[in-house]
């Protein structure tokens, strides 16, 4: 395999994770608007939290891809 081809496949895996990120920080944020009124304040804390770890993470990754793009533009 070519290096660009390499390179290819590797942003297309961190699409795949990208997108499952997306995913379930959609999920947590609709979890927290639909069980803020009832829920334990230690689950919505925890929610909070780790929809703010997956958000920063989402980022993290989007910046990743658009080096990896990036760099596939200099071959």
């Amino acid at each position: 395999m070519s290096q660009v081809d390499v390179l290819k496949e590797k942003i297309a895996y961190l699409k795949l994770w990208l997108g499952i990120m997306v995913v379930t920080d959609i999920s947590l944020v609709g979890w927290l608007l639909g069980n803020y009124a009832v829920a334990n304040r230690a689950l919505i804390v925890g929610d909070m939290a780790a929809v703010l770890i997956i958000s920063f993470g989402i980022y993290v990754l989007h910046k990743r891809i658009e080096k990896e793009i990036e760099s596939l533009k200099e071959l």
